[in-house]
């Protein structure tokens, strides 16, 4: 009774603090969810509006194209994460010359922030001053202007995500294979494995437990991205890099749309669980599957 009673005397400190920055914030969320309340409107005071707010998102068209878009980089952004994360993480594994320093310089982008990355990569996309539009046109005579191609746009804040975070990949799954046991692959070369068949059915299946909750990691934070995608396109050109997190805040704050922008917030977090859910579930069920066969 004692030890459980110091137990939670330790734990009590952090769950205030969860409490006081995690629940409150939520509760308030989603009080204001139910809400039109717009502080600079001719009538400032809360209405409350039953669940009109989450009504509304069904038809708003601009809603459903950040959430696609959003969806559409978060999946881009976190494969090409793991499986570029996964290719250095084994190269890490072996040594060669220069492997501290390599080291050092592949993790640099995580101690920067995410308004520095995208002000440093809105520079280096720039035309007339950047070097990438330059040098593309001059060696491959490739037009390169962010500003004006939707689909250069749009790759290019993924291709500034996956610099930014595959370091982040490629520790947690360097960890992951400096911990796995030699006995399996030993044994398994002794009986002729190939390379591929050692990958797919002893690798891959001992790195799942990381490799899952790395992609929780970085699901989530793909679907909530607004920093670097702000400095680098402000959303643009258009709407064409207009994740939600960008929508959300267009919403907020030059429209001080509380109750809807709080109804949006609600609909992504949900979303963002249901998703992590659902490949946890899928995950889990298939290894369960194979125990019971």
């Amino acid at each position: 009774m004692r030890a459980n009673s110091v137990g939670w005397l330790f734990l009590a400190p952090t769950l205030l603090i969860l409490f006081v920055f995690g629940v409150i914030p939520f509760l308030y969320v989603l009080v204001i969810g139910f809400m039109n309340w717009n502080s600079f409107a001719a009538n400032p005071d809360m209405q409350f509006a039953w669940a009109e707010n989450f009504r509304r998102l069904v038809f708003d068209d601009q809603f459903l194209y950040s959430l696609w878009l959003t969806l559409k980089f978060a999946f881009f952004a976190v494969l090409s994460e793991i499986v570029l994360g996964y290719f250095l993480a084994q190269l890490f594994m072996k040594d060669f010359p220069g492997k501290g320093f390599f080291r050092t310089i592949h993790t640099l982008p995580l101690v920067i922030a995410p308004i520095a990355v995208g002000a440093t990569w809105r520079l280096l996309t720039v035309p007339g001053l950047g070097p990438l539009p330059f040098y593309l046109n001059r060696w491959f005579g490739y037009e390169f202007n962010i500003s004006r191609y939707i689909d250069q746009a749009f790759f290019t804040t993924v291709v500034m995500d996956v610099w930014h975070w595959t370091p982040l990949v490629t520790l947690t799954l360097l960890a992951a294979l400096s911990s796995l046991p030699k006995e399996p692959f030993e044994q398994a070369q002794i009986d002729g494995a190939n390379r591929f068949q050692i990958f797919w059915h002893i690798t891959l299946p001992l790195l799942k437990p990381a490799i899952l909750a790395t992609v929780f990691i970085r699901m989530m934070d793909a679907l909530r991205t607004v920093d670097e995608v702000w400095m680098l396109t402000g959303g643009g050109p258009g709407a064409a890099t207009r994740y939600i997190g960008l929508h959300i805040w267009r919403v907020v704050f030059p429209k001080t749309d509380y109750g809807y922008g709080s109804a949006m917030s609600l609909i992504t977090l949900y979303l963002t669980i249901v998703m992590c859910w659902m490949l946890y579930a899928g995950l889990v069920a298939r290894r369960d599957l194979k125990r019971a066969e």
